[in-house]
C-alpha cells in the first residue's frame, strides 16, 4: 500500500523557519517524483515544489522561490521541504504527492498518490 505522511508542519511568525517531511512507503521511492502542494483555505491547490527522479531536477513555484529548498534522502525514502523567510501567504495546509512518471510537475492531477496534509500557520 503506497503512503506517504507528511510532518513537520506548526505555527511559526513571519520570518521564521520550518522543515516538512514527506515520508513514504509502499513503493519504490527512487522511480517516483515528489511534489510538494498547497492549499489555502477558500483556494486551490497549488505546486509548490517538486523533484524528479532520474535528473533529479527540482523546481518551484516563483512564490518561494529563494526562500524554499526540497530535498531528498534515499535511504530513508523522505523528501523534505525547507522553509525559511516565511509570510503570513505562506498559510495552508501542506500535502507530498508522488508520481510514477518520475517526472516532475507543479499541476496537482500529474499526482497519483497524496498524503494527509500538515498545517503550516505563519503569524505577523
Amino acid at each position: 500500500e503506497v503512503q506517504l505522511v507528511e510532518s513537520g508542519g506548526g505555527l511559526v511568525q513571519a520570518g521564521g523557519s520550518l522543515r516538512l517531511s514527506c515520508a513514504a512507503s509502499g513503493f519504490t521511492f527512487d522511480d517516483y517524483a515528489i511534489g510538494w502542494f498547497r492549499q489555502a483555505p477558500g483556494k486551490e491547490r497549488e505546486g509548490v515544489s517538486c523533484i524528479s527522479r532520474g535528473d533529479a531536477s527540482m523546481h518551484y513555484a516563483d512564490s518561494v522561490k529563494g526562500r524554499f529548498t526540497i530535498s531528498s534522502d534515499n535511504a530513508k525514502n523522505t523528501v523534505y521541504l525547507q522553509m525559511n523567510s516565511l509570510k503570513p501567504e505562506d498559510t495552508a495546509v501542506y500535502y507530498c504527492a508522488a508520481d510514477p512518471s518520475g517526472a516532475c510537475y507543479l499541476t496537482p492531477w500529474s499526482y497519483d498518490y497524496w498524503g494527509q496534509g500538515t498545517q503550516v500557520t505563519v503569524s505577523s
